[in-house]
């Protein structure tokens, strides 16, 4: 256990930190599963910018590492290019 205010603060900070950063990772997978079981490709082309906003966004702020986001990007976008 922390015994020193800064140690406590920083329990919190990363508690919430935490929290948030997988409420933004789980949103994400869940647009991608969303894109990935999609049939039409008008929707999906409209859909897929807005995915890889999300992707490379969470690769900036290292949630994802920099070659995943690139790997999903360029399948997500073979993919809707194949519908």
């Amino acid at each position: 256990m922390a015994h020193h205010a800064s140690a406590k603060k920083r329990i919190r900070q990363d508690a919430k930190k935490r929290l948030h950063n997988r409420y933004y990772k789980k949103t994400t997978r869940t647009a991608i599963k969303t894109l990935r079981g999609m049939t039409d490709k008008a929707k999906a082309e409209e859909f897929l910018p807005k995915v890889i906003s999300m992707v490379d966004r969470l690769a900036k702020r290292n949630l994802f590492h920099q070659n995943k986001a690139a790997n999903l990007k360029g399948k997500l976008t073979k993919f809707v290019a194949g519908l």
